[in-house]
């Protein structure tokens, strides 16, 4: 009997059926999202939405920071986990996804929970100083910044504090000599990541098949 059951769409229907909770906000998001057409690849599955709040409740998170908002879905995910007087600081490189998110994030109600900042992710986070005060850190911007990210967000993440990097599997191209869903340098970036995490002494992982794969790094 194999160790795994393979998803299909039928199974995953089941699953977000019986453990995402999606309500109407969210769900709403999903479908105007959808609409946007291709692009709409970039939101995260309601499983791996629901996975971050119920992550970020149990870490009793108060300080957190998201790589890539697009239309605001993880956001809102991430701040209805938040402890009470937490904060969510959303870095988004364009204006029109920043807006769209924004408005959703005052649809759910969350929107004084979450600060959205407007640029590249990188500079973001490196403005912030560099101080062990993070508690979770969602990374899910360019892939070709992943190691950048990775290394100025566990600068400021507290001993304790959790990392989650979304897409690790990379759509399967991560095993594939040639990719299919992601840019050939995206890969290599993802493997490079997914390989230094691996052996990273400077904390505890592992690499859950949630969506495209979301690893889980807790600073030791």
């Amino acid at each position: 009997m194999s160790k795994f059951t393979p998803l299909d769409d039928a199974l995953h229907d089941y699953v977000v059926a019986h453990g995402a909770r999606e309500d109407g906000v969210l769900r709403k998001v999903r479908e105007e999202t959808a609409a946007m057409g291709s692009v709409s690849s970039m939101q995260v599955a309601p499983d791996q939405g629901a996975f971050l709040t119920m992550l970020c409740r149990m870490l009793g998170v108060r300080e957190a920071i998201e790589l890539g908002t697009f239309t605001g879905y993880s956001a809102i995910c991430i701040a209805r986990g938040l402890a009470e007087g937490g904060r969510l600081v959303a870095c988004e490189l364009s204006e029109e996804y920043a807006e769209i998110a924004s408005r959703n994030l005052e649809a759910a109600g969350v929107a004084d929970r979450v600060e959205i900042r407007i640029g590249p992710a990188a500079e973001t986070v490196a403005a912030i100083p560099e101080r062990e005060v993070l508690d979770f850190a969602f990374i899910d911007a360019d892939k070709t910044g992943y190691d950048t990210y990775y290394e100025l967000v566990l600068a400021r993440l507290r001993p304790g504090g959790v990392i989650a990097v979304d897409n690790v599997l990379a759509g399967g191209d991560v095993v594939r000599d040639e990719p299919i869903d992601f840019s050939p340098e995206s890969v290599e970036a993802i493997r490079a990541l997914n390989e230094k995490i691996t052996a990273d002494e400077r904390v505890d992982c592992v690499l859950l098949p949630i969506a495209d794969g979301v690893t889980l790094v807790r600073k030791r």
